[in-house]
């Protein structure tokens, strides 16, 4: 073994000793600072949640809640078994709440039906009308009368799905409910968030996720009872899913329809009331809670819901307490890492720890304790490829000058608009042969694909390629994109993928750190992707079939950035037409493509104009000096 190895290995289990050194630690802190409690907290139609609650042990002083409510399980369970840390980091367990962990209705304990996002009820007019605002709002009731040693206060916080049970409990919130963080909120799962984006489902996130999430639960169960992984059969998620065949294909062979949340997507394709009712958006009014919601620019699930969340409260509520923070991570990273880098890019600081010292820490001790300062901006971002932390008065931020990146011929893009008469790029996509969502082989979906150089999609027939000269100056983008495409295809639908990419200097020096010995120079660094599905271009509740050899306009906005393209970076914009198997493959024909089968899928030749008449172009934010 060389000496390069060995120090690696060292290195390993000096880390592995620690991270158990550290839960150790932690372990033994829940022990002997808390109490546990199991209750059954009834609802107001009679159902019980189940719920497990950690109480200071030190009662010299009135503590507040912190609830956390969740499909994932509070496990483990009995009252002599603890946690091995509570809250979102160790610092938030020695600052001292009482934490409450909630099964949610029909999950694991609790008694109920479980419902997919449930949708909100505005008008309730008994007590058998309940969502997750009403078993919130009983939930915080219940706490209040019946364990001791509180002060009076609630605060509700999650990442993901708990994270949509914390927008779920601001509608007809609770008046000791004083402080919400939705983080990486469920917030749209047709629009933009985990199973859907503009219309096209996310087919390995759904599959991967409800082949075990989706298994029906006849009655309470703790872990060791539930649902087993699903195996996949081939290690290679390209593969299993393209062999796999249709969706339809793929559901009979491994569902049939034992899952629920399947038989939902087959029986409502498109965005009927279905999807509407499980929007929590139009819902978020009247708000009274401090609210700060975070998020990552680069979390492959719930990007959209972040920065959907934080807008929909800033519409409906002028006058709320309402602020954002949004930073370079993955889902969860600003909990789950120290944040100083991700994939092959660093951003030369702990912006994580930076997070939980700033922003999520003193916002739960100020408007549950009273104690501290806690005067953020209204949006706190950071701002990668300068690196930096950013404050705005608004988000998106108005200092800012609007433009259009125009695609032109030879594989150019710039800000002007072409003038030729006559341009087009012309190129066949084949289903049966789709444009991987990111290089090499993976067993499952990656995280890092939504930072990760796009340089093997580049050499790609099927994928046009658009970029400007070396930057003269910085150029720095924020707030959302929206995507111009002028097209024509052979085929009577189609889906358009447009990605964002920060082309690095071929002189660009490999990181001291470089376990993969990733070249950096030339390094394509995806900033932002997204999907649009053809037949939804003018309406996603009523899908057109595009007319063949017709030139047709696609346009659609992709989620918020903040990046930097630093002098002597180029700006690239590559298109495709699929992206698999991050999302399902379109047979490029106007069909229900849940029922489309393995002959169905065919190719095309596709057109992307940039001329005078028929521009293609990507709307920026340029933020100004």
């Amino acid at each position: 073994m060389n000496l390069q190895k060995l120090s690696f290995l060292f290195g390993a289990m000096m880390l592995l000793q620690f991270s158990v050194s550290a839960q150790l630690s932690d372990s033994a802190y829940v022990r002997e600072h808390y109490i546990k409690i199991e209750r059954q907290i009834p609802m107001r139609d009679g159902a019980k949640l189940f719920t497990s609650i950690y109480i200071p042990k030190d009662k010299s002083k009135k503590y507040p809640f912190l609830i956390n409510r969740t499909p994932y399980t509070v496990a483990p369970y009995g009252e002599h078994k603890y946690k091995t840390s509570l809250g979102n980091y160790p610092a938030m367990m020695r600052e001292g709440f009482i934490f409450v962990y909630q099964d949610v209705r029909g999950r694991w304990m609790s008694e109920g039906t479980f419902d997919d996002i449930r949708p909100h009820i505005a008008n309730k007019r008994s007590k058998k009308d309940v969502d997750e605002s009403s078993d919130t709002y009983d939930t915080i009731d219940w706490l209040l009368k019946n364990v001791g040693n509180n002060n009076g206060k609630a605060g509700i916080y999650g990442i993901s799905y708990p994270g949509f049970y914390s927008t779920a409990a601001l509608p007809g919130a609770h008046p000791a409910l004083k402080a919400v963080c939705p983080q990486a909120p469920v917030t749209d799962w047709f629009i933009g968030d985990d199973f859907h984006h503009n219309g096209a489902l996310f087919l390995m996130d759904a599959f991967g996720f409800m082949s075990t999430f989706g298994v029906p639960r006849p009655k309470p169960i703790t872990p060791e009872f539930g649902p087993k992984a699903f195996t996949f059969p081939v290690a290679d998620n390209y593969r299993f899913y393209l062999e796999a065949g249709s969706v339809k294909d793929l559901k009979d062979r491994y569902f049939a329809d034992s899952i629920r949340f399947w038989n939902n997507l087959f029986a409502h394709p498109d965005l009927d009331t279905f999807w509407q009712a499980r929007n929590i958006q139009p819902h978020l009014k009247n708000i009274k809670p401090a609210v700060m919601v975070v998020g990552g620019f680069f979390d492959a699930e719930d990007a959209y819901g972040t920065f959907a969340t934080y807008k929909s409260i800033e519409k409906q509520n002028p006058a709320a307490n309402n602020i954002l923070v949004a930073g370079p991570w993955f889902h969860g990273g600003w909990v789950r890492s120290e944040g100083s880098s991700f994939g092959d890019i660093e951003f030369g600081q702990p912006t994580s720890i930076q997070y939980q010292e700033r922003f999520e820490l003193p916002f739960f001790k100020y408007y549950l304790k009273g104690e501290g300062q806690f005067k953020p901006a209204e949006a706190n971002i950071f701002i990668t490829g300068s690196n930096q932390w950013k404050e705005f008065s608004t988000w998106p931020p108005k200092d800012v000058e609007s433009k259009m990146l125009y695609l032109q011929p030879n594989g150019k893009l710039g800000f002007e608009k072409v003038g030729r008469t006559d341009s087009w790029d012309e190129y066949v996509s084949d289903p049966n042969k789709p444009v991987p969502y990111q290089d090499g082989v993976q067993a499952r979906r990656t995280r890092e694909y939504m930072i990760d150089d796009q340089r093997f999609a580049a050499r790609r027939p099927d994928v046009m390629v658009y970029q400007t000269d070396p930057l003269t100056e910085d150029i720095t983008l924020t707030g959302p994109l929206q995507a111009n495409l002028v097209v024509s295809t052979t085929g009577s639908d189609a889906d358009y993928v447009v990605k964002l990419i920060d082309v690095y200097p071929e002189e660009t020096p490999n990181p001291a750190k470089n376990p993969k010995n990733i070249l950096m120079g030339g390094y394509q660094m995806l900033v932002r992707g997204e999907i649009m599905r053809g037949k939804y271009r003018n309406s996603f509740e009523k899908p057109e079939p595009m007319v063949p050899g017709e030139i047709t306009k696609i346009s659609y906005e992709l989620p918020d950035v903040a990046h930097t393209f630093k002098k002597g970076h180029r700006i690239m914009i590559q298109v495709q037409n699929s992206w698999f198997p991050l999302a399902d493959r379109n047979p490029q024909q106007f069909m229900n493509i849940y029922e489309a089968g393995a002959g169905d899928f065919r190719k095309a030749t596709h057109r992307i104009f940039h001329d005078v008449h028929n521009a293609s172009s990507i709307t920026v934010n340029v933020l100004k000096p």
